[in-house]
């Protein structure tokens, strides 16, 4: 592979014009197409075959406007009650104007609130979710002008309405852009240099986020999906750009014509971006087999643009190395002037990163230990992991969804925000009325309405209303109570079926499924992974040493989201006023995003490792030389990878301020403790074992021990 690497580098180089003009095409005809395509994000909550989803295919078999798409309005009048005559009138006359506007199949009457002060209505549209766009929120808003003229607050939410209001970055890309680019600018001392990685990952951007919009044509791509790809195709597009550029300038200090060191660089450090990146791109992939679609499509979303970073950085940065030559180093900041100039060798006892080496190898035993300690301490609060999906309820206060659901819980209760909604088929009138006062009995249902049986007599609806609000936990345990007790004994052996459905069952069952295969999901990324690199190593220790180390930054990093977001601390500085529990995708997206991405660093690590082991045989020697290789370009990397995680923290959405602090922690986590400390403690631990191969009598030395002549050892070069 590096010959066909080194190959395809110079190609670029020596050809850049044309290489860069087609990137800029396919950039344009692909967006082009994208946007004329009008291609729409949908949020699919499905989860085939659990009972939520069985519970709405027969409740739409015989209820056929049952799920239909709609948007719920609610009223409130803050002084005084809404059955004033003129209040009345402002909230018919609203109804009266929604009736009329396209694609809505009706409007139901007003249900108002036990104290009179709220009332609110469902509204119906007969076309799907994809078929829908933000102009019909806009119109609810205008028809809601001369209610609120009257004096009364009018609120939305629901599906329709959460089209007209998804979630942007708000700027994040650019705060997470800018702040790369000071890093750049630290590390190389060059404005030229320090730009190139970010053109690279913008132009890629620009090309994976067309891709995501095409695919949204035969598939449903959440709403969130964009946001979560354009985070990792930034971080993993500027990392990838960031160690072929760095290798690049190793080369042409060593006197190499730019477009061969065009080629070496592509070899060498390119030979790594292909095999971490293609390491991320079949984790995240993974996902399809969680069997949840939301999840899948997420993941879809994240590899397509992740794959389009490495084709980049082998690519277009070649092409754009080979256009400038040595003025890859023009335009230098004076103070930083140094930072052009070649470092010292990576063995060179004066450097810090290898008396640092030196110092991990004499005490590894206790460096081993004492960091294998810290990682697995911040990992317990894993054992506290609670699923769920957070509602409107943790949206920002000044989103109309948050405060549509405030009015509810506070005039309704807030069982109403998400109702159980339970389809009996098969059952008589008798075996219904059973189920009702089963139901009425137990201590959390509040509210149970009389059965609503179907036209053709063979299924009934009944709606239970909670105590509690969706995401409380005893929301949870009244849905398996029904499931595997209330009902089953109401309706007997032979009295029909009840299978509980609604939003809040969703979640459940989400979490469920969740639950069950996420250990599946793990075992087959961590063995991806696994075979991965030991197609590139031929290693078999390395790759299980790899997939340890990634486990433990990656329970770090679940360990903080769960301490943030579950336990609240720290919960003020993103703006939540209350803790929710960690949404169901969350676990399987961060872990197979996480594996690909800390095998990124394990990657560029281990190369330079096994560069220096197999020209020396000196397995101890070998590590510190890897750690001196690669220290300072992992750390930059690191900072601007993490820098560009939780500049996405200020996006106004839960699951991407999840993932961004997800990511961040592991980030971080794996270039200080588990790359500086954890892994030359370990690798020292194993010596020549590391390397063993199978069939092998030992591990693999160098064929001309000492030899020193050949460039050093540098997976991703130095900054």
């Amino acid at each position: 592979m590096e010959r066909l690497l080194e190959r395809l580098g110079a190609l670029c180089a020596r050809r850049p014009w044309r290489t860069i003009s087609a990137w800029l095409l396919m950039a344009a005809a692909l967006l082009a197409v994208g946007q004329t395509a009008g291609s729409a994000f949908v949020n699919d909550f499905r989860v085939p075959n659990a009972e939520s989803q069985e519970a709405t295919d027969v409740a739409r078999e015989h209820f056929p406007t049952f799920g239909v798409v709609n948007a719920q309005v609610v009223w409130r009048a803050p002084e005084g009650e809404l059955d004033d005559p003129a209040r009345a009138a402002a909230v018919q006359r609203m109804i009266a104007e929604i009736r009329e506007q396209p694609d809505v199949a009706g409007v139901d009457d007003p249900f108002p609130s036990p104290d009179g002060e709220a009332a609110m209505v469902n509204v119906d549209y007969d076309k799907e979710l994809g078929e829908l766009d933000a102009s019909h929120y806009e119109r609810l808003r205008e028809a809601a002008e001369p209610a609120r003229d009257s004096g009364l607050d009018v609120e939305f939410r629901g599906m329709v309405v959460d089209l007209g209001t998804e979630p942007s970055t708000s700027g994040a890309e650019i705060v997470g852009v800018g702040t790369a680019l000071v890093v750049l600018i630290v590390a190389f001392g060059s404005v030229v240099a320090a730009g190139l990685p970010l053109a690279v990952a913008l132009v890629g951007i620009v090309v994976g986020t067309a891709l995501v919009l095409l695919v949204g044509l035969v598939v449903d791509i959440p709403t969130s999906a964009p946001i979560v790809a354009v985070m990792l195709g930034l971080g993993a597009g500027i990392d990838y750009a960031l160690f072929v550029l760095s290798r690049f300038r190793v080369e042409l200090s060593h006197g190499h014509p730019p477009v061969k060191a065009a080629g070496h660089a592509t070899a060498a450090a390119g030979h790594a971006v292909v095999f971490a990146g293609g390491t991320v791109v079949v984790a995240i992939l993974g996902l399809m087999f969680a069997g949840i679609p939301f999840v899948g499509a997420m993941g879809v979303a994240g590899a397509l643009t992740v794959g389009v970073m490495v084709v980049a950085a082998v690519t277009l940065l070649p092409a754009l190395l080979g256009l400038l030559g040595h003025r890859v180093d023009s335009l230098p900041v004076p103070r930083l002037r140094h930072r052009g100039q070649r470092r010292p060798a990576p063995d060179d006892e004066n450097t810090m990163t290898y008396r640092w080496g030196s110092h991990v190898q004499r005490h590894r035993v206790k460096y081993a230990a004492g960091s294998t300690a810290v990682l697995l301490l911040l990992t317990v609060p894993v054992l506290g992991l609670r699923l769920g999906t957070p509602d409107d309820g943790i949206q920002p206060s000044e989103l109309t969804q948050r405060q549509a659901y405030d009015l509810v819980a506070e005039h309704y209760g807030p069982g109403w925000n998400a109702p159980l909604v339970i389809t009996v088929e098969g059952a008589d009138a008798a075996g219904l009325d059973r189920l009702k006062g089963a139901l009425e009995a137990d201590e959390e249902a509040e509210t149970v309405m009389p059965p609503a049986p179907s036209e053709d007599g063979e299924a009934a609806v009944v709606t239970v209303i909670p105590r509690h609000a969706p995401q409380d936990e005893q929301v949870g345990e009244l849905v398996h109570r029904i499931r595997d007790d209330l009902a089953p004994r109401a309706l007997g052996p032979a009295g029909g079926t009840a299978m509980v459905g609604g939003a809040t069952a969703v979640v459940i069952d989400m979490a469920d499924v969740v639950g069950e295969r996420l250990p599946w999901v793990i075992l087959a990324v961590v063995g991806a992974g696994m075979l991965l690199l030991y197609g590139m190593f031929r290693a078999p220790l390395v790759a299980l040493k790899a997939a340890v180390m990634t486990l433990l930054s990656i329970g770090v990093s679940f360990g903080v989201i769960i301490a943030m977001f579950q336990w609240g601390w720290g919960l003020d500085l993103l703006g939540l006023d209350k803790t929710v529990p960690i949404m169901s995708a969350v676990p399987m997206l961060l872990f197979a995003v996480l594996f690909g991405l800390s095998m990124d660093y394990e990657v560029f690590l281990l190369s330079a490792v096994r560069e220096a082991y197999d020209r020396d045989g000196d397995a101890q020697r070998a590590v510190v030389r890897g750690i001196g290789a690669t220290a300072r370009v992992i750390t930059t990397a690191a900072i601007i990878m993490a820098v560009v995680f939780l500049s996405f923290v200020s996006v106004p959405e839960t699951l991407i301020q999840m993932i961004g602090i997800g990511l961040a922690t592991a980030v971080i986590m794996d270039a200080t403790v588990i790359r500086m400390v954890l892994v030359p403690a370990v690798m020292s631990l194993m010596g020549d074992r590391a390397w063993w191969r199978p069939g092998a009598r030992k591990a693999a030395g160098p064929e001309r021990p000492g030899r020193t002549d050949e460039p050093e050892p540098a997976a991703a070069g130095e900054a």
